[in-house]
């Protein structure tokens, strides 16, 4: 197979990176229409994620958050979000980049995206980390027998209700 120079991958994980971007400023905007509310999972690791040190113990690696009822202060910005929940009865301020989110789920619709952290642009601009982990990926998909290269196809049909 060529190799993809353009890197597509990225591209295409920026754009829907886009479409989170775009609703969650207009619910910062507008409030959540309808029924609509989501749940959003992250990488707590990532760069630029800021949570307390009892979140961050808790939920080491991914974490799930839901905007419906009891969210505020929801500012949004071109690389990331800012959200006030509550946990345990404890008022906590969330910064969460774009690039850190995992997936983005809105069940009143079944709409819903997955991304792969590894394509995400570095907050710098660059994709060097990203274009080096997809590298690595790559050569162990290609060295496991059976598998495929370990490209990424994000399909939304995991997501809608099945007739």
């Amino acid at each position: 197979m060529a190799e993809d120079h353009l890197r597509y991958d990225i591209l295409a994980q920026e754009a829907l990176r886009g479409v989170v971007r775009k609703v969650l400023a207009e619910v910062s905007r507008t409030g959540l229409p309808g029924e609509h509310h989501f749940f959003i999972s992250f990488a707590t690791r990532a760069p630029g994620v800021r949570l307390s040190e009892k979140l961050l113990t808790q939920y080491d690696k991914e974490m799930t958050i839901v905007l419906q009822n009891q969210y505020w202060d929801l500012k949004v910005n071109e690389t990331g979000f800012e959200v006030g929940l509550s946990f345990d009865g404890v008022p906590e301020t969330l910064v969460i980049p774009f690039a850190a989110i995992k997936g983005f789920f809105d069940p009143s619709v079944q709409f819903g995206l997955q991304f792969d952290p590894a394509t995400a642009p570095r907050e710098d601009g660059s994709e060097e980390d990203a274009a080096d982990a997809k590298a690595e990926r790559t050569e162990k998909g290609e060295a496991a027998e059976g598998e495929q290269s370990g490209e990424k196809v994000v399909s939304l049909d995991a997501f809608r209700k099945k007739p």
